[in-house]
This record gives C-alpha cells, sequence and structure tokens, in this order.
C-alpha cells in the first residue's frame, strides 16, 4: 500500500444550485489551484501517479496545478448534492438552501435521509457511494508511489467516514468543513488506510492569501 493524497478541487460557482451549473471554477477557484500547484514544486513533493474525478472542476483544479496528464475516474466523483437536495424539496418539503449558512443545517439533513434510504429515487444509493469510494480507494493505493487524487469534500468526507468509522452526523460535520484545494492525506497503518493530514491550505496561510479560504 502507498499513501493518497486527496486534494478538493477550488472553488466552483458558489451561485449554483444545480449540478451542471456548479461545476466550473470561479476565477478564485483557478487561482487557488495554481498557487497549491507552486506550493507543491516549491516543496518537492513526488507524486509519480496523479489522478481527478471526470468533473469540470476535477479536470480545471488538476491542469491549474501545472498536471497535464491525469488518471480520470469517474469513481472519484462527486455525489450529486443539488440533485437530491431538490428531491429533499420536492417529496418533504425542504427548501433548497440560498446562502452557506443554510447548508449547515441542510446538508446533514440530507445525508440522514440519503442513507436510510428515505429519497425517492436517487442518482445513486448511499451504498453506492461507500462501496465506489472504498474500491476506488483500494486500487489506487495498492498501486507504485505516492498518489495524488483531485475529487470534491463529499468524497472526502466519506473516505474519512470509512477511514475513522463516523457516523453520518460526523461525515456531514467533516464534509461542511472541508476548504477549497485543500490537502487529505491517507497513509497506510497495519493494512489500512488511515488519516495523517486533514485539510491542510499551505499556499492560502499567508496574510494576503487567507481571504481565499474558502469553503463554498
Amino acid at each position: 500500500m502507498t499513501h493518497i493524497t486527496l486534494i478538493r478541487h477550488g472553488q466552483a460557482n458558489t451561485e449554483a444550485r444545480d449540478e451542471v451549473s456548479y461545476d466550473r471554477l470561479s476565477d478564485l477557484g483557478h487561482q487557488q489551484a495554481a498557487w497549491l500547484g507552486s506550493h507543491l514544486e516549491a516543496s518537492g513533493a513526488h507524486h509519480p501517479r496523479i489522478y481527478s474525478g471526470t468533473l469540470t472542476r476535477h479536470i480545471e483544479t488538476a491542469s491549474g496545478m501545472g498536471y497535464g496528464q491525469v488518471t480520470q475516474d469517474a469513481r472519484l466523483n462527486e455525489m450529486e448534492y443539488f440533485t437530491m437536495a431538490q428531491l429533499m424539496e420536492a417529496q418533504y418539503g425542504l427548501a433548497v438552501p440560498q446562502e452557506r449558512e443554510g447548508f449547515i443545517a441542510h446538508l446533514p439533513k440530507v445525508f440522514k435521509a440519503w442513507a436510510a434510504g428515505e429519497i425517492d429515487s436517487p442518482p445513486e444509493s448511499w451504498e453506492d457511494f461507500e462501496t465506489r469510494t472504498q474500491s476506488v480507494l483500494s486500487e489506487i493505493s495498492d498501486g507504485d508511489g505516492p498518489a495524488l487524487v483531485v475529487t470534491s469534500g463529499g468524497f472526502i468526507s466519506m473516505a474519512m467516514r470509512q477511514a475513522m468509522g463516523l457516523d453520518t452526523n460526523g461525515m456531514a460535520r467533516m464534509a461542511l468543513a472541508i476548504m477549497n484545494t485543500s490537502m487529505h492525506r491517507l497513509f497506510p497503518i497495519g493494512g489500512h488506510l488511515s488519516p495523517v493530514l486533514f485539510n491542510s491550505v499551505p499556499h492560502l496561510e499567508t496574510p494576503e492569501r487567507q481571504y481565499a479560504q474558502t469553503h463554498l
């Protein structure tokens, strides 16, 4: 097994409330990706294998970091949160938030209903999301050399749930905390992937860049 560094994509279209509109980086998202790429180059980070999901925001982030050769895998894609939020509104009257603060209460409710199978006709089941997260990370960890994976916050929170045995509420709190272009490392310990780094943004910690520490 080898270690895996998960990276959340740069800031996307914060005004969007559907999957298609959300799936592109904002100007700040492009800048975050460029700063992270420069930081990794300057620090001499060694990642012979680079992966990403197939979403536009994943590909744009990897490209902005300076990675032209990337192995794309749809199993690294985000869950369709906005689609499920719309289903929750139609089926249960739970309004889709229009500001970040609203998502703090909204996201755990969606996760709980999804995990319990209470959302009719979701894009994928909770169990399928769990399975694809586990399977792709297992395959990557079995490869040679450290791997860097550009993905999304929901995927990262599921990976951490599996590594740490989190319940659904714990996973939701973790998902809400994950910053854009943050780094999270899973290291093989005792035959299992264990978290040794979470939400690291060294490229955004200088005073003039702290404004770029975004969650949405």
